[in-house]
């Protein structure tokens, strides 16, 4: 297993760091592990912004996700392969992938975990209730191209992660193998990742936070032509 150090607690377990009650997170229940890269994100991204207005365009959707979580009541909890200047909670797992990162915690979490990615800038409050509202042992969000967005579990170590292609099929799977009941919550706000150009669209019209207000500062806006709906940038 890895090790995963919590920022600010080296050479400390992640089993100590969601059971002992001298570390900060309990001040919301549940938690909402946010997986997050703070190096070079959204390469897809790349033919309309530079790396560096990348990694801010990053941080400005982790701040919208963050907002959501907090906003329902959840503690955010950052995992990421390398630490970076935020004064959220990070737990850094530096030498595995984000399904080996996220099985490393799960078997070790006390109560009703969220998963939630750190690319969905129109999350809000009430689609990530909707979300722990469920009666079922875990909720599950898909993404398009049969990923899968968020997940809310009752009981984290019965269940693990398999991330990567055809993800939301593979949890479903999990789950049923695991004798877990699973509801799938269809939500347009927690559907909607940004991973290419033609995804800004949907942010620069249903966003209202602070990745919408980074890509307008940029000049970016919404253009209309011959009946196609794209974006522009005007600077």
């Amino acid at each position: 297993m890895p090790e995963v150090k919590p920022s600010g607690f080296s050479r400390t377990w992640i089993s100590t760091f969601f059971s002992s009650p001298g570390i900060p997170r309990y001040t919301m229940c549940p938690a909402a592990l946010i997986p997050y890269k703070p190096k070079n994100p959204k390469t897809r991204l790349a033919s309309l912004l530079s790396q560096e207005e990348r990694e801010r365009f990053a941080a400005s959707m982790l701040e919208d996700v963050k907002a959501a979580v907090k906003d329902a009541m959840c503690s955010p909890v950052l995992v990421c392969s390398e630490l970076f200047d935020s004064e959220d909670v990070q737990i850094t797992i530096t030498d595995t992938d984000l399904s080996g990162s996220i099985n490393a915690i799960l078997p070790q979490t006390v109560g009703p975990t969220l998963i939630i990615m750190a690319d969905l800038p129109l999350a809000d409050r009430e689609s990530v209730r909707r979300l722990l509202s469920t009666e079922k042992d875990i909720a599950i969000v898909p993404g398009r191209g049969g990923g899968t967005n968020a997940i809310f579990m009752k009981e984290p170590p019965k269940f693990h992660v398999d991330y990567y292609g055809a993800s939301f099929l593979k949890h479903m799977k999990i789950a049923e193998e695991a004798g877990l009941s699973v509801e799938v919550i269809d939500s347009f706000r927690l559907h909607t990742d940004i991973d290419e150009p033609w995804d800004l669209v949907e942010l620069l019209i249903h966003g209202t936070g602070k990745s919408r207000a980074y890509l307008e500062e940029l000049g970016f806006a919404i253009s209309a032509e011959k009946g196609r709906v794209g974006v522009v940038r005007k600077r």
